[in-house]
């Protein structure tokens, strides 16, 4: 079983045939290989595996920098003192906020980088956000295990086929080295599905796709359902 960043090594080295005393594969060269290769594989899909959720103390500013190792615009879910928050278009957001300074909606969105919140709500108590992580890795130490380790170990399997693309390139098999990264995303691509198949099973309350909101006043009375 491949589950450790010493197993993952080793086996590059085998299946590269390499020895542990290779001098044109150092070990700040393997280390290099693995945390590249293990970001590739980790940024290949929005895994399951690196969904994360974080919170903090809102300040009640609009402007807000993301969690420290998070991916740009991943934040799906917000909510400030248990309310959530709704995420919107940056343009949307930002035509909403210059017509209804005032507007006490509770909406954020996300641009440049940076996560915009409608202060206006008076928002108060802690901010959680729930979207997806880039792991870290050390590659120095070899007993650390990966996100997929005891889970989608296929997942180590494609660390280990891209490192030796890295290799094969170096090398200048570039042949060798295209297939190795297409085995990688092979495998990649059958955990993504075993996923999506499990996740088809997954139910959603209804909910209706637009909200209903007064157009004018003394309009038409749209509160009773199952009118039309």
């Amino acid at each position: 079983m491949i589950r450790t960043i010493e197993d993952i090594q080793t086996e590059v080295l085998v299946r590269g045939a390499r020895t542990t005393s290779a001098t044109d594969i150092t070990d700040q060269i393997l280390n290099d290989w693995t945390r590249d290769a293990y970001n590739w594989v980790c940024s290949y899909k929005k895994w399951p595996m690196t969904e994360g959720r974080a919170s903090t103390t809102y300040a009640s500013v609009e402007e807000l920098v993301p969690f420290e190792g998070w991916k740009s615009d991943s934040i799906r879910i917000l909510t400030i003192g248990g309310e959530r928050y709704e995420k919107k278009n940056f343009a949307d957001y930002q035509m909403y906020r210059e017509d209804y300074p005032a507007g006490d909606d509770k909406i954020f969105s996300d641009f440049a980088g940076l996560y915009f919140i409608n202060v206006s709500a008076a928002g108060s108590g802690t901010l959680t956000a729930y979207g997806q992580f880039t792991p870290a890795i050390d590659p120095t130490d070899k007993e650390a295990q990966t996100v997929f380790s005891n889970s989608e170990e296929d997942g180590n399997e494609a660390v280990v086929e891209m490192m030796l693309s890295y290799l094969k390139k170096r090398d200048k098999l570039f042949d060798e080295a295209i297939l190795h990264k297409t085995e990688a995303m092979r495998l990649l691509e059958g955990i993504w599905k075993s996923i999506l198949d499990e996740q088809y099973a997954y139910q959603t309350k209804n909910r209706g796709m637009f909200k209903r909101f007064d157009v004018l006043e003394g309009g038409e009375d749209y509160s009773k359902e199952d009118q039309f």
